[in-house]
């Protein structure tokens, strides 16, 4: 675990200054640029409840938004992120396009889905991981990250409070498997059991 806190660190600090000096976004042009949007992630960009496809946007840490674009536009190259859909969508954004869209998304509010009274058991059993970890399985507690809240923390990690379940368990699953690259959640998702994935993402959905 103390290995995987160490490697969060420094990938946060490696974040912090590249994004440090990003572009300044205005909400009011990225409300402008986003009726694109809409179409997947929603006109408040709350998604498609039970999407595992399409994340809510609305709500998100500052500077996330603008750190996926990028990687999205960087595509197969290194430090890139691969979809088909997202990087056709992003190939004509600016890097000012992309700012306007982050800090638009990151003004408006999420809406909280909430749980089934069928998933609270399993929902308990992701909140124990979220907040404490699993010390014999050495994975550390998604709040050190995520915060208490799952709101995350701007510019560095991602809000999950609120997120569509099933759009957060195809993440970690594919954080898992390696096919969305990303060295500390590699690593954290590889210990992870599918059944906890499912426990997390149900947890984290109806956070607040």
């Amino acid at each position: 675990m103390k290995n995987l806190l160490v490697l969060s660190i420094a990938v946060a600090g490696m974040i912090v200054v590249s994004l440090a000096h990003a572009t300044t976004g205005d909400a009011e042009k990225g409300k402008q640029k986003s009726a694109v949007c809409a179409t997947c992630h929603g006109a408040d960009g709350n998604g498609m409840v039970g999407s595992p496809l399409y994340p809510k946007l609305a709500g998100q840490a500052p500077g996330y938004i603008l750190s996926q674009l990028k990687a999205f536009k960087k595509g197969k190259k290194k430090d890139g992120r691969q979809n088909p859909i997202m990087e056709g969508m992003v190939a004509s954004l600016s890097e000012q396009d992309m700012a306007d869209l982050d800090a638009y998304y990151a003004s408006l509010p999420i809406k909280i889905t909430g749980i089934k009274k069928s998933d609270e058991a399993l929902a308990l059993k992701g909140e124990k991981i979220y907040r404490g970890g699993d010390q014999k399985m050495n994975i550390p507690a998604c709040m050190s990250c995520h915060e208490p809240t799952g709101a995350g923390i701007p510019i560095q990690y991602p809000r999950l409070g609120g997120q569509n379940a099933a759009y957060t368990e195809k993440q970690l699953h594919e954080f898992k498997d390696g096919t969305r690259k990303y060295d500390m959640m590699n690593a954290i998702a590889f210990l992870l059991s599918n059944d906890q994935i499912k426990q997390l993402s149900l947890y984290t959905q109806g956070l607040k």
